[in-house]
């Protein structure tokens, strides 16, 4: 029998971050909540629902820099992300 999928280490932090869409346009705040080598949980101002399925997170407002992630699942004002 296969060993289940253990899910990456998750480190708390509590961290402003800045999510951009494919391009560099529409610069929003997030909090990253937490964080681990292959995604993470933010926190929006308002609904996450609107997001696209695809972001760029980054802990500078600077759009050439970051990570793109896949959104993964959003409730209520919050979303989780798979870096890829």
């Amino acid at each position: 029998m296969p060993l289940p999928k253990k899910r990456a280490e998750r480190k708390l932090l509590s961290r402003q971050a800045w999510i951009t869409l494919d391009g560099g346009f529409a610069a929003r705040q997030c909090l990253v909540q937490d964080i681990s080598d292959s995604g993470a949980k933010i926190t929006l101002d308002d609904d996450a629902s609107g997001l696209p399925g695809v972001i760029k997170m980054a802990f500078s407002r600077d759009a050439r820099t970051g990570r793109r992630c896949q959104v993964v699942w959003r409730r209520g004002k919050s979303a989780g992300v798979r870096f890829m």
